[in-house]
Order: structure tokens, then C-alpha cells, then sequence
């Protein structure tokens, strides 16, 4: 038996959750899953996973084993990345999780110019607006935005906090009602961003005064920042958004900026990875250039 080789394929098939899914992602047939699993089990003397053809289920003694492999081996893929890296060339691979909208505007353009500096790291970039669980897909870093980060698992550093503007086009509003506090956007077709945090309610503040208006959404409703911004564009209703993502249409007046004495809960920008990458130097390297690359 490889007993690294089969400590390995364990710890795969407990955090994706079947020997078919941990095979795909090793490369492995399924008998060769199985076959690594019994053999680890015969040498332990114990079950480790309860299996029958449709579940499994894994033991206590299993659970026990998988929480201390799981330090071990994150220590030797740090050992390896510490000898590897004291070069001071960064080698090896980055799988990188970004948000659509922010990784075409922002951060796609970094980790361009992160690979010139740095031409013998490849980076594979998996662009999404949905959180992905990071262990199960094997991201190093993903790139986050929102108010509070949840998973107290993860490690975190802010690149950059975020400034969200209520916006429509002069054409929208030249026909439109006054909007002049929040409590007049009822009278508003309110555009959405269907995978915002505040998908249900918009809160402002202003001289500690703090008012939520309850999100009645309008006639247009869309997953994507940058297709929220060209609903925008095009006169159909007013949105909440990220300044960063309308710059250039606020400067060349096709976007105005809306209730401008009314400030906006706070975002921020995060990069996001699991605690055992946190000894990694090229994970460092890269977070260093992103909050640099990306600070105004």
C-alpha cells in the first residue's frame, strides 16, 4: 500500500463526499478509490467509511482520523511550498475564485500583469458570482465582495472597501417622478441585482439618521453587475451599484448619480483562502499585488 497515496484519496472522498466525485478530481478510476480506502482500513484495523450503494457515511473513528491527516498533510504541502518558494520564484499553480463583473473590470486585468512579474506560476481563474466552498473545488483564493464575511473558517483580508451609488440614466429621470430621499423610490422601477446581500431591502444613512426602504423589485432583474449597468444605461429604472463599476458612464454623463447627501451601507472587497494556505508565499504574493493594483 502507498499509505500517503491512500491517506490522500481519503481525505478527498470525505470532503467531496463520494468515491465518483473524488475520483473525477484525482484522476482515478473508482475501483482504484476503493481499493486505496480498504487497504488504508486494513492496515488501521478499523471502518473508516460506512458505504452502500447509494450512501456513505463517515465513522467516528473516521471523522477523528480525517481531522488529524487533514493537519498533516496541509503542513507537508507547506513544507514542500516554503523549500520550493525560497528561491524566490514563484512556481506551481494558483486556482483563483473572482466575481464576473469585478474579475472582467478589475481583477482579471491584475492577475494579467501579476503573470508578466511572475512568468513561471500559472493561475487558473474560475469566473462566478456564486460563493463557491473553496476545500471542495480546490480554490486557493477566491475574491469576495459584500458587508460581513460568515464562514469564520476561512481566512480573509480586505482589499479594498467599496462605495455603492443609487444611479439611473438623465433620460430615465428626465420623465420620471422626484427622487429626492429614499422613502421616493417607491415611486421608481427598481432594477435588481439578484445576488446582492440586500436583495430585499436598501439602507442609507444620513446626519445618524438611518432609513431602510423595502426593495419592491421592478421590471428588471438580472445576476450580473454589468448587465444590471447596461439596463441602466438604457433608461429602464434606477439600481444600487458599485461606483467603481459606472466611472466612465458618470463621467461622460450617461449615468447620473442619485439621493447624493445619502450614504450607503458599506462594501468591501476580500480576498478569501483556507487557514493552511495562509504559509503559502505565492498566496501572499499574490493578495499583496491585488490590494496594491487595486487601491485607488
Amino acid at each position: 500500500m502507498d499509505k500517503l497515496r491512500a491517506i490522500n484519496v481519503f481525505r478527498r472522498v470525505i470532503e467531496l463526499g463520494s468515491f465518483k466525485a473524488a475520483a473525477e478530481d484525482m484522476g482515478l478510476s473508482k475501483a482504484a478509490i476503493s481499493k486505496n480506502i480498504n487497504e488504508l482500513e486494513d492496515f488501521l484495523k478499523t471502518p473508516l467509511i460506512n458505504r452502500t450503494t447509494r450512501k456513505m457515511h463517515i465513522t467516528d473513528n473516521g471523522q477523528l482520523y480525517y481531522n488529524q491527516i487533514k493537519t498533516i498533510l496541509d503542513d507537508l504541502t507547506n513544507a514542500d511550498l516554503s523549500m520550493i518558494e525560497s528561491s524566490h520564484t514563484l512556481r506551481g499553480t494558483i486556482k483563483i475564485s473572482i466575481p464576473v463583473s469585478m474579475g472582467l473590470l478589475k481583477v482579471n486585468p491584475a492577475i494579467c500583469e501579476f503573470m508578466q512579474i511572475h512568468p513561471e506560476l500559472a493561475i487558473e481563474v474560475v469566473m462566478s458570482d456564486h460563493y463557491v466552498d473553496l476545500v471542495e473545488h480546490g480554490i486557493d483564493i477566491a475574491i469576495r465582495g459584500g458587508s460581513v464575511l460568515k464562514d469564520s473558517s476561512l481566512r480573509s483580508r480586505k482589499l479594498i472597501e467599496i462605495e455603492r451609488v443609487v444611479c439611473a440614466s438623465p433620460h430615465y429621470m428626465a420623465k420620471a417622478a422626484n427622487l429626492n430621499c429614499p422613502q421616493d423610490l417607491a415611486d421608481h422601477n427598481c432594477l435588481i441585482y439578484s445576488l446582492s446581500s440586500a436583495l430585499k431591502q436598501w439602507t442609507f444613512r444620513k446626519d445618524g439618521q438611518v432609513q431602510s426602504f423595502d426593495l419592491k423589485p421592478g421590471s428588471y432583474t438580472i445576476n450580473n453587475g454589468l448587465g444590471l449597468k447596461q439596463a441602466i444605461i438604457a433608461g429602464l429604472g434606477v439600481t444600487l451599484t458599485p461606483r467603481i463599476f459606472i466611472e466612465d458612464e458618470l463621467s461622460s454623463g450617461e449615468l447620473i448619480t442619485l439621493l447624493p447627501d445619502w450614504q450607503t451601507e458599506k462594501h468591501a472587497l476580500y480576498a478569501v483562502y483556507p487557514s493552511h494556505k495562509e504559509q503559502s508565499g505565492k498566496i501572499r504574493a499574490l493578495i499583496d499585488f491585488l490590494s496594491t493594483y487595486l487601491k485607488p
